[in-house]
């Protein structure tokens, strides 16, 4: 498979202030990250809110600015481009963010915010050019008729019409990459699968890789080839999403899975297990393995004089074929 995006060893680390007299301290977003993406493939980024997951798309299309560590787009070091040198590459790579409401323009109509990039990356010579692209997009997206939503405003637009036109924009320059971050979050139920079928097509028809962030892991298992899950700034466990989401290894992704509400008569009344404590602060992130102070199953090698444990295969192997897991338990039988 051809790799379309590489991160090594990336870094996202925010300066904060901390209240008054309190200092400054550093929230580590995203501490040490290596992944690929492959041409064609959608890759899901999985994890509790604070895990990074927003922080390490962005940073893949250079929207947020790494700390380390480098971010290869088609073969092409992008961490440290300047804004001149990203602007051409800003058509191979788009975003669609979690809330279409603020990602459109209320006093710009639809037609010219589909059209906008095009004329911004010099791909349609004029205003009129622009549009009629813009309205063959729309229809691939299912906005029909077109013209009848070209000279409307987004005020006028349900939440899934707004998500299907910021898809539309997104693809109007034909990418190669899209980010898709919670798309289908802030939308009724009752279209989030027509919007998520409609994902699927388009990465059929066009060629599209995703990069798809979210916490529903019951959407990662619908839409994604791998899942890459992660806990405070790191993945912990990556593969497969039928093998990951079917057989997990890590505990905090099987505690994920287990938390996921299941259409069982049989488990009716029956409490879930809920991890203990909350998710450490990313500007005191624990020593050893930072997972260890929620983890049922950690050790001595676990803990704050420990090691943190790096991304390797299940040392049994087994049925985990594919996956790499940050994880003591799965390195070794012994916990002395």
């Amino acid at each position: 498979m051809t790799e379309l995006v590489r991160v090594r060893d990336l870094q996202v680390h925010f300066p904060i202030r901390r209240g008054f007299g309190g200092g400054k301290a550093v929230v580590r977003a995203v501490d040490g990250v290596s992944v690929e993406v492959f041409a064609g493939e959608t890759l899901g980024l999985v994890g509790e809110s604070g895990s990074g997951k927003t922080t390490l798309g962005r940073a893949m299309l250079r929207l947020v600015a790494p700390t380390a560590g480098t971010v290869e787009f088609e073969g092409r070091d992008i961490t440290r481009l300047g804004e001149r040198e990203l602007r051409p590459l800003r058509r191979r790579m788009q975003p669609v963010f979690q809330d279409p409401h603020a990602a459109l323009n209320p006093a710009m109509t639809i037609g010219d915010a589909v059209a906008h990039p095009l004329l911004i990356q010099g791909l349609a010579p004029d205003r009129d050019a622009a549009r009629a692209r813009a309205a063959s997009m729309l229809e691939r997206v299912g906005i029909t008729p077109a013209q009848a939503f070209l000279d409307r405003y987004p005020d006028d637009l349900s939440g899934g019409q707004k998500q299907r036109i910021v898809l539309a924009r997104a693809l109007i320059t034909e990418p190669s990459l899209v980010v898709a971050d919670e798309p289908v979050a802030m939308l009724d139920m009752s279209v989030r699968a027509l919007v998520l079928d409609l994902m699927a097509g388009l990465r059929r028809d066009l060629g599209l890789t995703y990069v798809f962030i979210t916490h529903d892991l019951a959407t990662a298992r619908l839409l994604c080839d791998r899942v890459a899950v992660m806990y405070l700034g790191r993945v912990v466990e990556i593969g497969p999403a039928a093998t990951v989401l079917a057989e997990p290894r890590h505990p905090y992704t099987q505690a994920l899975l287990q938390a996921v509400p299941r259409v069982d008569p049989a488990a009716a009344g029956r409490a879930r297990p809920v991890l203990p404590g909350e998710v450490p602060d990313a500007t005191d992130v624990p020593g050893g393995c930072r997972f260890h102070p929620r983890c049922p199953e950690a050790f001595a090698l676990c803990g704050p004089d420990g090691e943190d444990p790096a991304l390797e295969p299940p040392a049994d192997g087994g049925p985990s074929s594919g996956v790499t897991v940050a994880c003591h338990l799965c390195r070794t039988a012994s916990r002395a």
